[in-house]
């Protein structure tokens, strides 16, 4: 967005999710090591058994639904994981409140997308920062990693947007 930060941009070199699914194995295992510690609690919203797996495989504790917009809902998480769309048809904004709600002060959302719409991850970012979010990394999933010193194409199959909940109070009430 003009006059925003550049974000980092990380490649993982990750197989591609099966079709109907939202991410592969070894997308799990990545998400719950690189966003969340030990006994954390993280919110799987994602389609398929593959961030359960890396939750179990980590110790980790797991929710499957966000708070209602009245804050009542499971105890706050550290990560939120979900595909686009959200699953429960709620409007992006409207989505990305609930995930605030449901966060820890310094608590991310990753946000998978398939990497064929260039437009998308524009629109998901405006939507989150609505809602009080902070766009933080992106994440792009290749089949195999870049080599040092040899160009090649990356084939890309998932932009992975990691959002949070800031840690400090702005005067809006976002944070």
């Amino acid at each position: 967005m003009p006059g925003d930060p550049p974000v980092p941009i990380t490649v993982w070199p990750v197989p591609a999710p099966q079709a109907g699914e939202t991410m592969s194995n070894a997308m799990g295992v990545r998400l719950v090591h690189n966003l969340s510690h030990r006994c954390d609690l993280i919110i799987d919203l994602a389609v398929g058994p593959q961030l359960a797996r890396a939750i179990i495989g980590t110790q980790r504790r797991a929710h499957l639904i966000l708070a209602d917009p009245g804050g009542r809902g499971p105890e706050p998480a550290t990560l939120i994981v979900s595909g686009w769309p959200p699953h429960d048809d709620a409007a992006p904004e409207q989505f990305f409140t609930r995930c605030r709600t449901s966060l820890l002060p310094g608590g991310c959302v990753a946000v998978l997308l398939p990497h064929d719409d260039l437009s998308l991850p524009v629109d998901v970012v405006v939507a989150a920062k609505r809602a009080g979010l902070m766009y933080l990394q992106h994440v792009v999933a290749a089949d195999r990693p870049p080599r040092r010193g040899v160009r090649t194409h990356l084939d890309i199959h998932t932009d992975v947007l990691i959002l949070t909940r800031g840690t400090t109070q702005l005067g809006d009430g976002h944070g």
